[in-house]
């Protein structure tokens, strides 16, 4: 008889000034558990309803790597050539945001904030030269981002991509982790004030989510937690005539086929001060 797989929606939050991980079931119901998702865990004896709790980002990444240029449409929309090999980046682990926090426009460089919608990879155990054919195995799932990107100092102030990246609030991330996707195969957008700004799926990635893994092992030890944010695909502020960039009161919603959706709304820094959980 053949082994019968436990699906699974990790999620983080918080309840009872208690944080911790559960997993969410289809009746809405979250079953926590005692330990740690990437290590020993066991079930705990009760269930909490969805509603009741607050959503936190469902990782604290050691490391955020980003992925530029991933979508062919992306780049044809750039006036990009088609990498040879990913483009790695990355954003400061500070950046992360929960589901619900407001983006913040930075105070020092407010005016051409852009949004880009990500699937994520979330890595479940220590990776380090991994074959593409195993890279599976240390996925633990895939969740929503925004890949927010202050462009002025992204492509005029810097001409690196660190800081333009790293703003606080400038990684959103959830609700949650589904581990039963297939990565390569599901339907992404972003949506601005009801507007439909990115609508593409993931078999556009120029490098497949084992391939990002496996790559990316290659350069740097992965611990467990890491994300990977693979590529936004086209449709982003900066490249529309006129260009959409992010303005208070916005809100921007990512939605991935199998995982849900990730709203944020959008705020001044000086009306919001940063709490990290």
């Amino acid at each position: 008889m053949p082994l019968i797989r436990i699906v699974l929606r990790w999620v983080r939050y918080s309840f009872d000034s208690r944080i911790t991980y559960g997993s969410l079931g289809t009746d809405n119901m979250i079953t926590p558990i005692e330990g740690d998702i990437f290590g020993k865990w066991t079930w705990r004896n009760e269930k909490v309803p969805l509603d009741k709790i607050q959503l936190l980002a469902p990782v604290r990444p050691p490391t955020i790597i980003g992925i530029g240029l991933n979508y062919r449409e992306h780049a044809k929309e750039v006036g990009s050539s088609t990498p040879t090999a990913p483009v790695i980046f990355l954003k400061a682990n500070t950046s992360v945001a929960d589901p619900g926090q407001p983006i913040m426009l930075p105070q020092m460089a407010p005016n051409e904030v852009d949004y880009e919608a990500e699937l994520v990879i979330v890595i479940g155990r220590l990776a380090r030269n991994v074959a593409e054919n195993d890279a599976r195995n240390y996925i633990l799932g895939f969740t929503c981002g925004n890949d927010v990107s202050a462009r002025d100092c992204q492509q005029k102030l810097d001409v690196q991509w660190t800081r333009g990246k790293s703003f606080d609030t400038f990684a959103p991330l959830g609700p949650w982790i589904e581990d039963s996707i297939d990565g390569d195969k599901c339907n992404i957008q972003s949506t601005l004030n009801g507007k439909i700004m990115q609508s593409s799926n993931t078999s556009d990635l120029i490098f497949s989510t084992r391939k990002l893994v496996s790559y990316c092992s290659r350069c740097m030890t992965l611990m467990p937690g890491t994300a990977i944010m693979t590529g936004t695909p086209s449709g982003v502020g900066f490249s529309r005539n006129p260009p959409v960039f992010l303005k208070e009161g916005d809100m921007i919603e990512v939605e991935i086929e199998g995982i849900g959706v990730l709203k944020n709304r959008v705020e001044s820094q000086a009306q919001q001060n940063v709490s990290i959980k």
